[in-house]
């Protein structure tokens, strides 16, 4: 069995921005997003996926907000975008899908504590993290449970994940916390970039494990000297950074991959297509559905 796990909130976001031809419904609504997304999964089924869970950030906001005042919210966001995420729910159901839409927890918190369910279910091969949210990096384990970009068409390993950040995926939110993420909206610590990080944590492993006195250093780093003051004055923020990019993996998700089968859409997709002005997506998933009960 392989399962497909598939960032809502980020294909929605992708799906809006894209250069097409805005799309709205019958009763004038901009649903271009919704429809994208609700296509790409469609995609997904099309090409062969059986188990598909959706996670999507119902609220932007969510318990990290309430650890950190500049954690991102959903301020300045394009309103006709924000009024699509419920829609997006409501699509997602009814065509079947599995849909964890998170309220005090995030999109990202769900499906690592879904990969986490499917890596210790022992009737799942592969476990695809459909984004390239790095974030979700940390979620990779060896060749069983990997990334995908399905806009780019590559699947990042452990050893891709090395290759592109330079640490392994537990060293993710140690990363993260020192450079900062400028999508969650923390900044990281002073002085701090890409390549001493990625070097620091190749060699340490985990923030605790950098020596805060860089004569204690056994890694060539330049400016070590700078970047350990810097580290050891900023220590209470370095360590709430590093909770604010670990993901929960505890989010009611289920308690079993086999769950998340998907068996076909529901009649009331045939309307709902029907609203969003889109037959051809109520006739493509009759076809997927059919298909596979002829086997």
């Amino acid at each position: 069995m392989q399962v497909h796990l598939v960032d809502g909130t980020y294909e929605l976001f992708r799906h809006h921005f894209a250069r097409v031809p805005r799309h709205t419904d019958i009763s004038g609504a901009d649903r271009t997003a919704v429809r994208g997304v609700i296509s790409s999964c469609l995609g997904l089924l099309e090409r062969g996926a059986t188990h598909v869970g959706v996670a999507t950030d119902h609220v932007i906001e969510s318990f990290r907000n309430d650890l950190y005042e500049g954690y991102k919210t959903g301020d300045g966001i394009d309103p006709v975008l924000l009024a699509q995420f419920g829609p997006l729910e409501d699509a997602l159901e009814t065509l079947g899908l599995t849909v964890w839409a998170m309220v005090d927890l995030e999109a990202d918190d769900a499906l690592a504590s879904a990969a986490r369910v499917a890596e210790t279910d022992p009737t799942v091969d592969r476990v695809y993290v459909c984004t390239p949210d790095k974030d979700l990096a940390q979620c990779v384990r060896g060749n069983r449970v990997v990334q995908c970009d399905a806009r780019g068409g590559t699947v990042r390993d452990e050893a891709g994940v090395i290759e592109k950040f330079g640490v392994g995926p537990d060293s993710i939110p140690d990363y993260l916390a020192l450079v900062g993420d400028s999508a969650d909206g923390f900044p990281g610590i002073p002085g701090w970039g890409a390549k001493s990080a990625a070097t620091a944590l190749a060699r340490y492993g985990k923030l605790d494990g950098i020596p805060r006195n860089a004569s204690e250093w056994d890694v060539a780093i330049r400016g070590a000297s700078r970047l350990a003051a810097s580290l050891a004055a900023h220590e209470a923020e370095a360590a709430l950074f590093r909770h604010l990019a670990t993901l929960r993996t505890d989010a009611d998700v289920g308690r079993r991959a086999g769950d998340w089968l998907w068996r076909g859409p529901e009649e009331s997709f045939e309307s709902l297509c029907e609203e969003l002005r889109t037959p051809g997506l109520w006739e493509r998933s009759r076809a997927i559905a059919e298909g596979r009960n002829r086997r």
